[in-house]
């Protein structure tokens, strides 16, 4: 019976690392033209989140390393458009 247990266990666990494993690939940032890998991992180093950068203003959207006026107000336009 515990052996049954714990392989019903270690199946669920692994397809739970797998469905998140899957969900962390995608992010709402994607579809910003011009926002490639290392400017999103800038956003979300600075903000902490997507939602933070949500609710930034285009000049806290500038302020980050690589960002720039154009593509600030691309990012801030995207969110609240």
């Amino acid at each position: 019976m515990q052996r049954l247990r714990d392989e019903s266990h270690r199946y669920a666990i692994g397809a739970h690392r797998e469905k998140r494993k899957k969900e962390m690939h995608t992010s709402e940032l994607e579809p910003i033209e011009g926002l490639g890998r290392v400017r999103k991992k800038l956003l979300l180093n600075h903000f902490g989140s997507v939602k933070n950068v949500k609710t930034a203003s285009s000049q806290d959207i500038m302020k980050v390393k690589g960002i720039s006026r154009l593509l600030s107000e691309k990012i801030y336009a995207y969110f609240n458009d």
